[in-house]
């Protein structure tokens, strides 16, 4: 069986920076509280008129096709990991394909919140290995500043925009590539993480809109309990089905969801910070788009055959963790 491989990462985020020192003048918050407690001293917003999580994308898929050659037409399959999709319906990945002049593409989005870009990656990856497709884009993308209510500072100062995508092909070499995964879900998480209005059980009226249930809800407390639970078990229960020892591994890649997590779970499976990929100081937590991110910004330092954990967990409850076998030396997509 062929084994789908990662050919390239591209990552975009908004010009616009919300710092701590803005968050001062908006809520009732400070700069040494958000960076003690989240890690994050600011994040980017998506301030571009008319824009919305499919142009994050289409921004991120012009890096990603100028960096590996991929032409439009040559996609197959797009998989958009987001919470925040430009309609209800059509998917966002068909509006992206379509603003890049995919005409051969079939695309869908998936939606498990901060476990998004693991879910679709998972499932790309399913396709290429089928033997049916060849070229597979995987996206992580999130616009939260459109779910977020800043006057709640539980949410508002974690909370970012940004997209990250990659690109999945078919290998004969069973030494690179995904390996394995294991995603779980608990829908009995729902009630500490959601948004409760938009849907069918309470569609839009006066009365969500003002009881602001269009926004994210947190109850940062269970939420940060059982992130850390979730990815450290599927972490240990990963490196275990697959034999490897904490010196296979050269590097953990978890969802940026808050810096006191990260440690929490580098602690629990017995990782050394230096081999933990971070970069929630700059962006906050982008949701499904953390990990793909993080990719693009740590590109230079992945070597081909390197093994890589990418663990997340989000609302719902979904988590896990997918262990992968790096591709490609930094110096072949320069």
């Amino acid at each position: 069986m062929k084994k789908a491989i990662i050919t390239g990462v591209q990552g975009w985020v908004p010009e616009t920076r919300l710092t701590n020192k803005d968050l001062e003048k908006m809520v009732d918050t400070n700069d040494e509280w958000i960076r003690t407690r989240t890690g994050i001293e600011e994040r980017r917003i998506l301030k571009k008129e008319g824009w919305a999580t499919s142009d994050m994308i289409v921004e991120a898929m012009k890096g990603l096709m100028t960096k590996t050659g991929l032409k439009p037409e040559e996609i197959d399959l797009m998989i958009v990991g987001t919470v925040t999709e430009d309609y209800r319906f059509p998917d966002t990945a068909n509006v992206v394909l379509n603003k890049i002049g995919a005409k051969n593409a079939f695309g869908y989005d998936i939606h498990a919140a901060c476990s998004g870009f693991l879910y679709a990656l998972s499932t790309g990856a399913s396709f290429i290995e089928s033997g049916k497709y060849k070229k597979v884009v995987v996206v992580g993308a999130d616009m939260m500043s459109s779910i977020i209510d800043y006057e709640d500072r539980a949410t508002c100062i974690i909370f970012g925009d940004g997209a990250g995508a990659v690109l999945l092909e078919p290998s004969e070499d069973e030494t690179v590539g995904i390996q394995d995964a294991i995603l779980k879900a608990d829908g009995a998480g729902g009630e500490f993480l959601h948004i409760k209005g938009g849907g069918s059980k309470n569609g839009t009226s006066h009365e969500t809109v003002d009881q602001k249930m269009h926004y994210v809800y947190q109850e940062g407390r269970s939420v940060f309990k059982s992130a850390i639970q979730g990815m450290s078990d599927t972490i240990t229960q990963v490196m275990k089905r697959n034999h490897l020892t904490h010196d296979d591994v050269d590097w953990l890649i978890p969802h940026q969801a808050n810096m006191r997590i990260i440690q929490s779970v580098a602690s629990a499976v017995d990782f050394p910070m230096e081999k933990v990929v971070v970069n929630i100081q700059k962006y906050g937590n982008t949701t499904a788009g953390t990990i793909p991110l993080c990719m693009w910004e740590w590109e230079s330092k992945f070597k081909k055959g390197d093994t890589i954990l990418l663990t997340a967990f989000g609302g719902g409850f979904t988590w896990g963790t997918i262990y992968l076998k790096w591709a490609y030396d930094s110096a072949d997509n320069s």
